[in-house]
């Protein structure tokens, strides 16, 4: 077996997730990110809802970071795009932001922390 081989069949056995299993979303939008939580022998879902302040890295180590208010409190959770404890992702909102990370974001309360809804045509949906 040569090395192409072996590194191949790894990612296939760490990632199995594909670009097709994973919805396409930016900075900016809301999403719903169900979550595999493993308590002992117990399992559970639970789901995370936020905004998108940014996302980074390439191919199959890409990371998001998702922002909520919770409490008051701004609570920000970075999550594997291609993590096999992810069990699902919905896009419940697309924002409209100029910006690729939205760091501002974490400085603004209130009103002033909401972001532009992108209006949907019947072409988008």
């Amino acid at each position: 077996m040569n090395k192409d081989a072996i590194i191949k069949l790894v990612n296939e056995q760490l990632w199995p997730k594909t670009d097709a299993d994973v919805p396409s979303f930016k900075a900016g939008d809301t999403i719903t990110v169900s979550y595999k939580i493993v308590e002992g022998n117990k399992e559970r879902i639970q789901s995370f809802r936020g905004v998108v302040i940014q996302i980074k890295g390439s191919g199959k180590t890409k990371m998001f970071t998702i922002r909520k208010i919770s409490g008051g409190v701004g609570v920000e959770r970075i999550f594997p795009l291609y993590s096999p404890h992810i069990e699902k992702i919905e896009v419940n909102k697309v924002g409209v932001v100029r910006r690729a990370r939205i760091y501002y974001l974490r400085d603004l309360t209130g009103k002033k922390a909401r972001i532009k809804e992108k209006r949907m045509t019947r072409t988008d949906k």
